[in-house]
């Protein structure tokens, strides 16, 4: 990957939160115009004996270039920067050897146009909207999707959203693959995209999903601890690696079926198709999984019969994102969400517990 790079001083250190330490003094953080992948990345530095700036706003204006001191500024005033563990004002006079810790914007594009988009809300108030996200619906504009996604049906919906990802991903905190449903929660305000951002970065948000897998695990419930990064050959694809990020999922199995089971997932960490892979790894693709191996199912193949030309019963990874657990950014009340398993779900599980229970 091909991208702007941020050079360091050999005494400044840069990781991520959930990342061991690394050395190297250039470390590409920021995204090319084509290339939005490290948008939301939660970073942390540690300054360094050579300050060139003091104040909090300045220091940061140095490291990234690409962002304005305004809009850092308001990044600092929203409580998006941290000094040594605390909100900080961008007059704030640094020290060297304190960290500071983040949350990096994204790129800024021109146009994001309002789009009446079915949404299936489940909760709204003035700081949050939770949806029930349906299948092939992309969460923000990207490359090849400019129209037709989620930010553009919530901008819409909702007018005012926050405008921490800047223009592209307006109250985007979390994202849900393109074919996977369930459970989202969007900021309407800066203030409440901040406090749930970290809620989403140091860990304390509970996410549970629901999927169906092809064959039966050989234990009834277990923890999937195993470092994910690109795949060495195919950019779309993500794969386990030795040199890769900590990716942690605990499973268990709720129902089995001859050739199939129904499991909850639990994510610990947060990576780009971290339950898809590490199923996979664990020789339990989800159904209807082709990028990872998973098979499209059909009636005659549930029901041991001949072949025969019919829709599959369903043809999007069977994943769902069914609860998801978060303190509200005002009230800071433990609040939990949960979306209805979708039809194509349903209709999957019907025919397995009738055709092929255990």
């Amino acid at each position: 990957m091909t991208g702007s790079t941020q050079t360091f001083d050999d005494s400044e250190e840069l990781f991520e939160v959930d990342a061991p330490l690394i050395d190297d003094t250039e470390i590409e953080i920021l995204p090319t115009d084509d290339d939005d992948e490290h948008a939301g990345e939660h970073l942390r530095f540690r300054v360094g004996n050579n300050l060139k700036f003091r104040r909090l706003d300045k220091y940061l204006c140095g490291r990234f270039s690409h962002f304005s001191r305004s809009r850092l500024q308001k990044l600092i005033k929203e409580q998006g920067v941290n000094v040594n563990g605390h909100p900080a004002k961008p007059s704030h006079k640094l020290n060297p050897r304190d960290e500071i810790d983040l949350i990096l914007p994204a790129r800024e594009v021109r146009e994001l146009v309002p789009e009446e988009i079915p949404l299936d809300i489940l909760y709204e108030d003035e700081d949050i909207i939770v949806i029930n996200k349906q299948a092939n619906l992309i969460v923000h504009p990207a490359r090849g999707y400019k129209s037709g996604t989620l930010v553009n049906g919530l901008v819409f919906h909702a007018g005012t959203l926050s405008g921490v990802n800047a223009d592209y991903r307006p109250g985007i905190v979390h994202r849900l693959d393109k074919n996977t449903t369930g459970v989202m929660i969007v900021a309407k305000s800066d203030h409440a995209h901040w406090k749930i951002s970290r809620q989403f970065a140091e860990r304390t948000t509970r996410k549970t999903y629901l999927a169906v897998v092809h064959g039966v695990p050989e234990l009834t419930a277990d923890c999937i601890d195993l470092p994910m990064g690109t795949h060495p050959h195919k950019r779309e694809k993500c794969a386990i690696r030795a040199d890769g990020k900590e990716a942690v999922t605990f499973y268990e199995v709720l129902e089995t079926f001859r050739g199939f089971a129904f499991v909850k997932l639990s994510p610990k960490t947060g990576r780009t198709h971290q339950l898809r892979v590490h199923m996979t790894h664990l020789k339990h693709p989800i159904v209807a999984d082709d990028m990872y191996g998973g098979k499209i199912v059909y009636d005659w193949q549930i029901e041991d019969r001949p072949s025969d030309v019919a829709e599959p019963i369903i043809d999007r990874p069977a994943l769902h994102a069914w609860q998801l657990e978060v303190k509200h950014p005002s009230t800071g009340q433990l609040m939990t969400f949960e979306a209805p398993l979708p039809p194509d779900m349903q209709a999957l599980l019907e025919k397995l517990r009738k055709f092929r229970k255990a």
